[in-house]
Parts: C-alpha cells; structure tokens; sequence
C-alpha cells in the first residue's frame, strides 16, 4: 500500500514539473529571451508547441489573420521569433569530421533580405551567407558556436545561446614494432 502511495506522489510530482510555465518577451534591442519567471511585457508560451527531446518548435497552420490583425503587423517592426544552432547540437561529440564542420542555424521567420548571419566559432565572428554553413580547419577539442542576425543598418536582430560541442579523433595504429 505504501508503495503505491510513494509512486502516486512521484508521478505527481513529475506531472507538475511538464506543466511548468514558460514566459517570452523582447527587450529594447529586439533581442527574444526565454524564462519560467513572468516579466513585465511577457506573453506565455504555451509548451506543446515545442518538442521535449530537441527544443524545436514544431509548426501548426495558423488560422488567417483578421484584416485588424494585418494593420497591426504592418505597423510594427519586425522580429525574428526565434534562432538556434540546430546542428551541432549542445554538448554534442562529432567523430573524425576531418577537419569539416557543417553547422546549420533554426531561424523563425525564414532570413530576410538584406539580413545577415554572423557566426561567432571559438569567439571568432565570421559573417556567412545562409544558414547552413561548412567550417574548414575543425580540430580535435572543445568548441564553442553562436549566431546572431544583423539587419542592414548592423543592429543586432537575435542571438543563439551558445552551444559547447566537442570533436574527437579515433587513433590510427599503423604498425607495432
């Protein structure tokens, strides 16, 4: 009986802890940030929309927009919703790349014309192209990865959290002697 009353309280337990809040809003710089603690001006997340084991938000058609929903949108700037680095993954270990990394960047809505990407590798900035990028020269050891979009006047649109990733290299055995 006792047994069934410790699972009963740790499922609830758990069961309240997959029913956490979560609260997005944009500072003054436009830049999107996350938390599970109400600021003023924050809207809530609903958490379904996102996947438990990527923390990638999965997309539902939306219903048309009101024509006073339309004015609305045009009246405001716009804002990315979110950008993270989908590939490397957080904490991920990559084996025997040789050298190549392919990185690949989440960006919500899609890159807008005269946008650009900079990419911060191993706190160097390097400005690309698109949002999947090859990296040449990536060796063996600890690294770290974040993005960020830029409009054309340089203001700095979203950041990713960096990702710590890591690559390992297999040894070769060429001969014993």
């Amino acid at each position: 009986m006792e047994t069934r009353l410790l699972f009963l309280l740790v499922g609830l337990l758990a069961t309240a802890s997959v029913l956490a809040e979560a609260y997005r809003w944009v500072d003054e710089d436009g830049i999107v940030h996350y938390s599970d603690r109400p600021e003023e001006g924050a809207e809530q997340v609903d958490l379904a929309e996102y996947s438990r084991n990527t923390g990638a938000r999965l997309y539902r058609e939306r219903a048309p927009a009101s024509n006073a929903d339309d004015q609305q949108a045009t009246d405001q700037p716009f804002r990315y919703e979110s950008l993270s680095v989908a590939s490397p993954g957080p904490e991920e270990t990559l084996w025997n790349i040789e050298g190549k990394l392919n990185v690949s960047l989440a960006l919500s809505p899609g890159l807008q014309s005269g946008h650009q990407v900079r990419l911060y590798f191993d706190g160097e900035q390097r400005t690309v192209t698109g949002t999947n990028i090859q990296l040449e020269e990536v060796f063996r050891g600890v690294h770290n990865i974040q993005a960020e979009v830029i409009d054309e006047t340089g203001k700095l649109m979203i950041r990713s959290r960096p990702n710590r990733f890591y690559v390992q290299q297999s040894t070769v055995v060429t001969g014993r002697r």
